[in-house]
C-alpha cells in the first residue's frame, strides 16, 4: 500500500502517516529504489489499533502501547500497558460509583437560599463538618473548597456557596473520592444548582468512561491483529 491508501483507510492525513512511523506507531516501511515509501497490512492495522487507543486513553499513552508490539515483539511489555489502562479506568469507574452513592448522601443539602448570615470561621465550619481546620486548609490549597479572606486580618471566612462546597466535598471524601479526581469534577458541581445538577454532572462523566471503555475494546481487538501480524511475520525490533 502507500501512504494515502493507509491514510485514507484509517482516517489520517497522509502527514499524519508519516508522523506515526516516524514515532514508531507503525513500523519502518521499506522504500522502492526511488524512496517512496511502500506499507503492508501490519501499517494499517497499527494505525487503526493507535486510533482505538488514543480514543479510549490518550495519544501519550496510545503510542507506548503500539509502539511496544513493534520494539518488543516477542515481550509482554504492549499487554501489560493495556491491563494498566483497564486498571485506571476500573478505578475511575469505582471512584464514580463512590461519587454517585455520595450525591445521594448530598441530596438532602441546602444548596438553594441560602442566607449571607450563613458564612463562617475555618474553626466553625470545621466543627460543623467534623473535620480539622488543617483539612479545610488543605482543600484551599488544592483549589476544593476556597474561601474568602478578610481583607485586613487575612483570615478565612466561608461564604454560604463555599460552606456548600465544602459539604460535598466532605461527602465525596467520606465515599473514598480521592483529591486529583475532585479537582476535575468540582468545577462541574460549583455549577449545580440542585441536587439534579449533581447529579447530570457524574452522569456525563459516566457516560464519557463509558465511551473510552467501548474505544479501549475496539482498540484492544485492533492491537490483536497487530500482534499476530507480528508474530507471523517477526521485523526487527525499531531503535529510536
Amino acid at each position: 500500500m502507500r501512504p494515502a491508501d493507509v491514510a485514507r483507510r484509517a482516517g489520517y492525513s497522509v502527514q499524519q502517516v508519516r508522523n506515526l512511523e516516524r514515532d514508531g506507531v507503525l513500523p519502518s516501511a521499506t522504500r522502492t529504489a526511488t524512496g517512496y515509501r511502500i506499507y503492508q497490512e501490519i501499517h494499517l492495522r497499527s494505525a487503526l489499533a493507535y486510533r482505538a487507543l488514543a480514543a479510549g486513553v490518550g495519544p501519550t499513552e496510545a503510542k507506548k502501547i503500539v509502539r511496544a508490539v513493534h520494539r518488543f515483539p516477542a515481550s509482554q511489555t504492549a499487554l501489560a500497558l493495556l491491563d494498566a489502562a483497564h486498571a485506571r479506568l476500573h478505578a475511575e469507574r469505582t471512584e464514580l460509583s463512590q461519587a454517585k452513592e455520595a450525591a445521594q448522601a448530598i441530596s438532602g443539602e441546602p444548596i438553594d437560599d441560602v442566607r449571607a448570615s450563613d458564612s463562617m470561621t475555618i474553626s466553625e465550619l470545621a466543627t460543623a463538618l467534623g473535620v480539622r481546620p488543617s483539612t479545610l486548609r488543605h482543600w484551599d490549597a488544592e483549589g476544593l473548597v476556597v474561601p474568602e479572606r478578610d481583607p485586613v486580618r487575612g483570615t478565612r471566612r466561608y461564604a454560604p456557596a463555599q460552606v456548600r462546597d465544602a459539604r460535598i466535598v466532605h461527602q465525596l471524601r467520606k465515599a473514598g473520592y480521592r483529591i486529583a479526581p475532585l479537582r476535575t469534577l468540582m468545577p462541574e458541581l460549583r455549577c449545580a444548582r440542585r441536587s439534579e445538577d449533581v447529579a447530570s454532572a457524574l452522569a456525563a462523566r459516566d457516560a464519557g468512561i463509558a465511551a473510552r471503555s467501548q474505544a479501549l475494546l475496539d482498540g484492544a481487538a485492533a492491537l490483536s491483529a497487530v500482534l499476530a501480524l507480528a508474530a507471523s511475520a517477526p521485523q526487527e525490533p525499531l531503535v529510536r
